[in-house]
C-alpha cells in the first residue's frame, strides 16, 4: 500500500497534521510561566535535599498581604503610587500577556490577622520572621537561585529532544515556458534533534508534499521525504566530561546559590538581632537618661531647701540646676538616637520608615536578667597575662553550652562555612576549566552520517506518481572531516588562562581559610572581652548605686558636697548603659561567632536554629 493510502486510511491528511502544529504551538504564556516554576521548583528542592540535608518550601512569589502594605493601608502611610504596594496592584500596560498575574500567593498564617497594626509590637522573633517576608534585598537573595534553576533548566534542555513542525502553503504561477503552470504546493514538515552526552547530535524530520495544479490536467501529487542526519566529535569536543560540562557548571551554579543563600540568612538574622537589639540598648538608655534627669531634679529641689536653710552655698545649688539642665538635654539626645537606630531597623526588615512600631522592651530585660550579681565574684587584681585566655578554650552560651577550643573552632569553619565550601568548589570548577581549554586546541575531527528516503514533490514534479518510502532506493552517506588546528591563537591563549584562573581561585581559598582563622581570634577574643566587661559592668552598677545611696546621706548629714551627688548620679547612669551595652554586645558576639563557624542555621521563616549540623563539602 502507498503511504498515501495509509494516511487516507488513518484519517489523517496535510490538514490534520497542520491542526495538531498549530495547537501544540499556541500554549498561553500562562502555561509556559507555570512550566518553568514547576521544573525551577523541582530543580532547587532536589538540591536542597542532596546538598543541604532538608527539603524546605521554596517560592518567589510575593505573600498574599504583607506586613509592609498593611501598615502602609491601617496607619494611612503616604505612598508614591500603586508601586508602593506591590506589582499586583499595578495598571496594566496594553498588550499584557496575563490578566491574572502577578497574583497573590496564600501565606496560610492566620496569626497576623490578630496583630494591633496602628501601632505594632515587634518582639525579636517576629522581627526576624518580618525581614524574611519583607524585606527587599532578602527577596532578590532568593530570586537569585530561582534564577540559577532556570539557567540549570536550559543547559539539562540541550540534552533532551526536541520537536520542531511547521506548515507551509505557497501559490506559485510560472509563466516562464511555453504553457502557464499554476498551482498550489502545501508542505507540512515535522522534525525532531537529539544531542546525546556522548557528543552525538543526532536530527531527522519527516517532510510531507501535496500539489495541486489549478492549470492543465490539474493534476496532483504526494511527497514524502524522510531524512536522518548524525554528527559525532571525535577528538576536539569529544567525551562525556566535555559535552557535559556546561551542564555540569549550571548544577554546581544552583548549588553555590542555595549556599550563598543560606550563608545570606545567617548573616541577615544576626544583622535583625544585632539592629533590634541596639534599638532596645538605645532604648534603655532613653529610660536611664528620663530617671537620671528626675534624680537630678529631686537632687537641685534638695539643694535648693538646703541653701534656704543655709546649709548650702548658692554656687552648688547652681551647679545642680546646670546638671539638671543638662541631664534633660542628654534625655532628648538619647531619645533622638533611639528614633533614628528604630528607623534604621525599619529599612532592614523591610518596614516603611514612618511606621508606628514598638519593640518588646522584655526580650532585653530577659537578657539582663539572666546576670545575677550575687552570682559574679569580685574581680580579682589579677594580670593581663592570667585573663588573656581567649586563645585556649572559649565557651559559647546558648541553647546548648559547649566548650571549644581555636583548633576545633577553625576546623569546624573548614566543615560548616558556606562561603568557605563555595570557595573550595570553585578550585574544583577551575581544574575542569583547563581540560575544556585543553581539548579546544585539539584537531576537528568530526564523523557524519546521514539517510535519505523519499522524494518531495513540486509544480515540476506534480504529473509523477505519489513518492513512497522505500529504504531499498535511499541514498545514504557516511564521512569523516578532519579539520587540522592551524590557528589556535584563540584558544591557546585561553588555555593559558584557564591556569591563571586556577592560580586565582587556589589563591582564593587561601586568603579566605586566614581571613576565617582571623574572624574566629577575633570572635574568641571579643566573647571573652564582652563576658568580662559584662561581669565587670555588673559590678560597677551595684557600686554606684550604693555610692549614689550614701553622697546623699552625706549631704542631708553636711558631710558632702552637690558635686559629690552629681558625680555619683553621673556614674550610675554610665555604669547602666554600660551594662545594657556590655550585655548587647556579649548576645551578638554569641551569635556572631556561630555565624562565623558556620553553626547558626536559619529557617525559611528566618529563624534561627542554634548548633545545627553543618551541611556537606563540596564533593570534586
Amino acid at each position: 500500500m502507498s503511504i498515501q493510502g495509509i494516511i487516507s486510511n488513518c484519517g489523517i491528511g496535510i490538514a490534520t497534521l497542520s491542526g495538531l502544529l498549530i495547537l501544540s504551538g499556541c500554549r498561553s504564556p500562562t502555561v509556559h510561566r507555570e512550566k518553568a516554576d514547576s521544573r525551577a521548583t523541582q530543580i532547587i528542592e532536589h538540591k536542597q535535599e542532596e546538598k543541604l540535608g532538608r527539603n524546605t518550601a521554596f517560592s518567589i512569589e510575593a505573600p498574599e498581604d504583607t506586613l509592609r502594605r498593611r501598615l502602609l493601608l491601617d496607619q494611612d502611610l503616604p505612598t508614591s503610587g500603586k508601586a508602593s504596594l506591590g506589582t499586583d496592584q499595578l495598571d496594566r500596560i496594553p498588550h499584557w500577556p496575563e490578566d491574572d498575574y502577578p497574583a497573590a500567593a496564600e501565606t496560610g498564617d492566620d496569626e497576623r490577622e490578630a496583630l494591633p497594626y496602628e501601632m505594632l509590637e515587634l518582639s525579636l522573633i517576629h522581627a526576624l520572621q518580618v525581614g524574611a517576608e519583607n524585606s527587599r534585598e532578602y527577596q532578590s537573595r532568593k530570586e537569585d537561585v530561582f534564577r540559577a534553576a532556570l539557567s540549570m533548566d536550559l543547559e539539562d534542555y540541550r540534552f533532551r529532544s526536541t520537536f520542531q513542525g511547521g506548515l507551509e502553503s505557497t501559490f506559485t504561477e510560472d509563466m516562464s515556458g511555453d504553457d502557464t503552470e499554476r498551482g498550489v504546493v502545501t508542505t507540512g514538515t515535522l522534525g525532531v534533534q537529539r544531542l546525546l552526552r556522548t557528543g552525538a547530535d543526532l536530527s531527522g524530520r519527516i517532510v510531507l508534499d501535496l500539489v495541486n495544479l489549478l492549470t492543465l490536467d490539474r493534476d496532483s501529487s504526494f511527497g514524502i521525504l524522510a531524512d536522518l542526519s548524525v554528527s559525532m566529535p571525535l577528538m576536539r569536543g569529544a567525551g562525556r566530561h566535555i559535552v557535559t560540562e556546561p551542564l555540569t557548571q549550571a548544577e554546581r551554579d544552583v548549588m553555590y546559590a542555595l549556599y550563598t543563600f543560606e550563608n545570606f540568612k545567617r548573616g541577615f538574622s544576626v544583622r535583625i538581632a544585632s539592629d533590634y537589639l541596639s534599638v532596645l540598648q538605645q532604648l534603655d538608655a532613653v529610660e536611664n537618661a528620663w530617671d537620671n534627669y528626675e534624680r537630678l531634679q529631686t537632687s537641685a529641689e534638695r539643694a535648693r531647701r538646703l541653701a534656704e536653710a543655709g546649709r548650702l552655698p548658692e554656687i552648688q545649688v547652681d551647679q545642680a540646676q546646670q546638671e539638671k539642665l543638662r541631664a534633660r538635654d542628654r534625655w532628648l539626645s538619647a531619645q533622638s538616637a533611639y528614633e533614628r537606630r528604630l528607623d534604621q531597623l525599619k529599612i532592614t526588615i523591610g518596614l516603611p520608615t514612618d511606621a508606628r512600631i514598638t519593640l518588646d522592651a522584655e526580650d532585653l530585660r530577659r537578657l539582663v536578667a539572666l546576670i545575677e550579681p550575687a552570682a559574679i565574684e569580685p574581680i580579682d587584681d589579677a594580670s593581663p597575662a592570667e585573663l588573656d585566655n581567649s586563645n585556649e578554650t572559649f565557651l559559647v552560651t546558648g541553647e546548648s553550652s559547649e566548650e571549644w577550643s581555636e583548633s576545633e573552632a577553625v576546623k569546624v569553619a573548614f566543615d560548616n562555612r558556606l562561603d568557605f565550601l563555595i570557595a573550595q568548589g570553585r578550585v574544583f570548577d577551575a581544574q575542569r576549566a583547563v581540560t575544556v581549554a585543553a581539548n579546544n586546541l585539539r584537531p576537528d575531527l568530526n564523523l557524519t552520517g546521514s539517510a535519505r528516503i523519499g522524494d518531495r514533490r513540486g509544480l515540476g514534479t506534480a504529473a509523477m506518481s505519489d513518492a513512497q518510502l522505500r529504504p531499498g532506493d535511499g541514498i545514504y552517506t557516511a564521512g569523516l572531516g578532519l579539520d587540522m588546528p592551524w590557528d589556535r591563537r584563540a584558544e591557546h591563549n585561553q588555555y593559558r588562562d584557564s591556569f591563571i584562573t586556577l592560580e586565582r581561585r587556589t589563591r582564593a581559598v587561601q586568603e579566605l581559610e586566614d581571613q576565617i582563622k582571623l574572624e574566629l581570634r577575633n570572635a574568641l577574643r571579643n566573647l571573652e572581652q564582652t563576658r568580662e566587661t559584662m561581669e565587670i559592668q555588673t559590678q560597677a552598677v551595684e557600686l554606684a548605686r550604693r555610692r549614689v545611696e550614701s553622697t546623699e546621706l552625706f549631704l542631708q548629714a553636711g558631710r558632702a558636697q552637690i558635686r559629690d551627688v552629681l558625680e555619683a548620679q553621673e556614674s550610675l547612669i554610665g555604669a547602666q548603659n554600660a551594662l545594657t551595652a556590655a550585655v548587647v554586645e556579649h548576645r551578638v558576639a554569641e551569635l556572631e561567632l556561630q555565624r562565623d563557624m558556620g553553626l547558626l542555621e536559619v529557617t525559611e521563616k528566618g529563624l534561627w536554629v542554634e548548633y545545627a549540623e553543618g551541611p556537606e563539602k563540596i564533593d570534586d
